[in-house]
């Protein structure tokens, strides 16, 4: 099949609408299939090759040399040299860059310390679980799907807490942000889109706000995560402002979107195959399993690009120094050669080989994975603990994007026993 005819036969995966029904399983096993390494069709720019395997994938991640983070960014989108200066953040850089940035920035997220996160991230899952069986049925995401993250995330961030909708707020309107659902100036924004995150003037907000906090955290450092990141000092080395800035807005997009989408979609998933919870409930040791189950179903964060640095060679396809290339993880994590029946939902599947949702083992695999592994495995826990059930009362609406697996609206009945 050529380029040509493979993109007429699927429709444009860069385009939202192809994922208003979830994941197109079909689109990708046929990519899988019978071109695995293709040549797809981008409206706002120049076509890219799109990465459907599991090891293919494994290969573009891993190999920064060849597949570069920072020559063009990690969205399709085609940016000026001037975007790139202002907007680019630590996944935007290839080490040694890299490295630097994730020094002065890893501390807070080591897997020990995460640990320390544990007695906070249960204390707010357990109160959104109890308000929401109280109210018997909800919207998942408003109830517990959307404010957990946040409010983890901003009380360990130095956030004040009444600030946490506000946050909320400014990363769903960063996923909406390609879909230009803001006006321009919204939020007082005056820097034009093309060199704001997601081209949304919800970006503007989220800088000046971390902006903000960031110089009360240097002239008054609190025992919190602004504070650790604004204050590091590697020999002298310390965040500029720009880079704080990115990485503040980084950090709360991540740190709510990600683990929200993960939390939305296991939830749906467990109203839908209801056996699957009850397996939980007969066995909690089954929780580290099902932890890593949600995350590969989820998907969350959809493709990550790649540029190429050199003209190279995947899966015997040619591909020339400077072509976008997209590594579609929603793609990776369902595929039949590496995962038994993928489009079933089993909590008790292996958890090797490992999903790609965070990315494969190498500099660029997610800084915060240990944190959004703790936040799914303690509201797990908390579920537990009730005994609490889900059923659903209506269609889940999925977010419009198709960077993010994302749920606006999950209408379910909880009860507990």
């Amino acid at each position: 099949m050529t380029d040509v005819d493979q993109a007429t036969a699927v429709p444009d995966l860069a385009d939202p609408g192809a994922f208003d029904h979830g994941i197109p399983h079909e689109r990708f096993a046929q990519l899988r299939h019978e071109s695995p390494v293709s040549k797809q069709p981008f409206k706002g720019g120049q076509d890219y090759w799109a990465v459907t395997r599991y090891d293919d994938i494994v290969t573009v991640n891993r190999d920064y040399k060849t597949y570069s983070n920072a020559l063009g960014f990690t969205t399709l989108e085609d940016l000026t040299e001037e975007s790139m200066k202002v907007r680019r953040s630590i996944i935007e850089t290839d080490p040694p860059a890299h490295m630097r940035l994730r020094k002065l920035a890893m501390p807070p997220f080591t897997l020990r310390k995460v640990g320390d996160y544990v007695d906070q991230t249960a204390a707010i899952a357990g109160r959104l679980l109890d308000a929401a069986c109280d109210q018997g049925e909800v919207d998942f995401v408003r109830a517990v799907s959307a404010p957990f993250p946040m409010q983890v995330f901003t009380t360990i961030l130095g956030v004040p807490e009444e600030d946490s909708d506000y946050m909320i707020e400014l990363s769903d309107h960063l996923v909406e942000g390609m879909e230009n659902t803001l006006a321009p100036d919204a939020y007082g924004n005056t820097t034009p889109l093309e060199l704001l995150p997601f081209r949304s003037p919800a970006a503007h907000a989220l800088f000046e706000y971390g902006r903000e906090l960031g110089e009360q955290r240097r002239a008054d450092p609190k025992p919190d995560l602004i504070s650790a990141i604004v204050n590091a000092d590697l020999d002298g080395d310390r965040l500029s402002e720009v880079e704080y800035a990115n990485f503040f807005q980084v950090l709360v997009f991540a740190g709510n979107e990600t683990t929200r989408t993960a939390i939305s979609n296991g939830i749906d998933a467990f109203a839908r195959f209801p056996e699957q919870l009850e397996k939980l409930h007969a066995d909690p040791e089954l929780v580290e399993s099902a932890v890593e189950e949600i995350i590969r179903w989820a998907t969350p964060v959809l493709y990550m690009r790649r540029t190429a640095a050199v003209d190279t060679e995947l899966a015997g396809v040619p591909i020339a120094a400077g072509d976008k290339v997209v590594m579609w993880y929603c793609s990776a994590n369902y595929d039949e050669t590496v995962f038994e029946d993928p489009l079933e939902f089993r909590i008790d599947r292996p958890v090797r080989p490992k999903h790609l949702a965070f990315g494969a083992q190498g500099p660029h695999q997610c800084l915060g994975a240990s944190l959004a592994r703790l936040e799914i495995k303690v509201l797990l826990q908390e579920i537990l603990k009730r005994g609490l059930r889900f059923e659903p009362t209506g269609e889940a609406l999925r977010t419009r994007s198709s960077f993010v697996n994302g749920i606006s609206t999950l209408p379910l009945r909880i009860t507990a026993g």
